[in-house]
């Protein structure tokens, strides 16, 4: 295709960045962030299939093609070949289905950030979104009341005459949840995953102060959200940005002043002193201190462990691990630190992906890691540095040596392949294929 025709086709695809942003946008309303993702994935599968045959280069460099659809085999294969003999059949296909429209998803997404303009506009959007659910989550640790969920509540209500959560819901909250609402306590490990974008605006816009007044604000909220997992993950997001800008001097008295904060939060919030102790308690060194640092997960691991070993090759079905879980849970009949009913996931991604994808799923998975990180070893320092955010927010993300959600769910699915697709389009994006 000519010149002018790409520049056509690159045109026609200025939505993207706009699309991406209402996604994340609406994750405090799932039902609508799923349909802003169907109505994208339908509207666009059509021109993404005729662009990549007639101009395809105007969208997504050849590199970032084939990646992106790489890294959608990875996630999608495991699953397809596990619901040959999933626990749940209907199930199993019904998400393996369900699951086709992350192909168009990845490639929109990968496009949204292919051109420096696009970039500009995608990941400024983000750092926007985590520094408007930031501020609301500060507001609510004085005020008690999330302001943006306070308006999603109430325009819920008056459209369906119930709000968001129920009152249970809202009776049993014990953490800061939010713009996303006492029914979805995701707002932690979602602003940590998120993080590096912010920093990374607010380091380039305001340098060291920036960075060090947007790390402090959003480490608070993280805090007083109570999720574990995602101090973690901040303080890996710390730790690779902060020694980028600050060095390591300066980067140790960050981490001092964010253990002062830990403490500061304790003193002020029954939570995070709760999450402290819960720690705390895996040094007594024996089996019942370590289940109650880790909430009760030893016992989910324990029966993850028994499904790898008694469906070894593709596992249970992806999703069926609440299915399986009664046929290995070693304590049955036992009331489980969660409550009733069985465990829904493994809550550790390489558990998950063992468990209910088998041996299978996690050599594709190794083989999606291992092609991710050969297109960042040999990509040049200008597009490194272009895609350093949406590698960070990647990379912290799925670290295993950490709890996860579940990776195959619709909510955190959709989260962790919205990175990858940033990744690889940043990446190996069109100036520097070119080039």
């Amino acid at each position: 295709m000519s010149e002018a025709g790409n520049a056509q086709v690159a045109t026609g695809w200025r939505w993207a960045p706009a699309w991406v942003l209402a996604f994340v946008a609406l994750w405090p309303a799932p039902g609508y962030a799923e349909a802003i993702l169907a109505l994208g994935a339908l509207a666009g599968i059509v021109r993404l299939f005729q662009a990549r045959f007639r101009g395809g280069t105007a969208l997504l460099s050849e590199p970032a093609w084939a990646l992106t659809t790489v890294l959608f085999i990875t996630y999608w294969l495991p699953e397809a070949i596990s619901a040959v003999d999933a626990v749940d059949h209907a199930r199993a296909w019904r998400e393996v289905l369900v699951d086709l429209r992350y192909l168009p998803f990845l490639w929109i997404v990968a496009s949204a950030v292919a051109s420096e303009a696009g970039r500009r506009r995608t990941f400024g959007g983000l750092a926007i979104i985590i520094a408007v659910w930031t501020v609301d989550g500060l507001v609510e640790a004085i005020t008690n009341t999330s302001p943006l969920f306070w308006s999603i509540d109430h325009i819920k209500q008056l459209i369906s005459g119930h709000g968001m959560c129920t009152a249970a819901e809202v009776a049993a909250l014990d953490r800061l949840s939010g713009v996303l609402g006492p029914c979805n306590l995701k707002l932690g490990i979602v602003l940590a995953s998120l993080s590096p974008f912010a920093l990374d605006a607010a380091g380039r816009r305001f340098g060291r102060i920036g960075w060090l007044l947007a790390a402090s604000m959003v480490g608070l909220v993280i805090l007083l959200a109570g999720a574990r997992a995602a101090w973690l993950t901040y303080a890996l997001v710390l730790l690779w940005s902060g020694w980028r800008l600050l060095g390591w001097k300066r980067l140790l008295g960050v981490f001092a002043l964010g253990a002062a904060l830990l403490f500061a939060a304790a003193m002020l919030s029954p939570t995070v002193a709760e999450r402290l102790d819960r720690s705390t308690a895996a040094l007594t060194g024996n089996a019942e201190g370590v289940d109650h640092a880790l909430s009760g997960r030893s016992r989910i691991w324990s029966a993850a462990l028994c499904m790898i070993r008694e469906h070894p090759i593709n596992g249970v079905g992806a999703r069926g691990f609440r299915d399986a879980f009664a046929s290995c849970d070693q304590d049955a009949g036992e009331i489980a630190a969660w409550g009733t009913g069985p465990a829904l996931h493994a809550h550790q991604i390489v558990l998950e992906v063992l468990s209910e994808t088998g041996l299978i799923g996690l050599l594709l998975w190794l083989a999606g890691a291992a092609m991710a990180w050969r297109a960042w070893r040999y990509a040049d320092p200008a597009a490194r540095e272009q895609a350093r955010p949406a590698m960070l927010a990647l990379a912290v993300t799925v670290f295993p040596l950490n709890t996860h959600l579940a990776v195959y769910s619709t909510f955190w699915g959709g989260v962790v392949l919205l990175l990858a697709a940033l990744y690889a389009g940043s990446l190996l994006n069109r100036e520097t294929a070119s080039a």
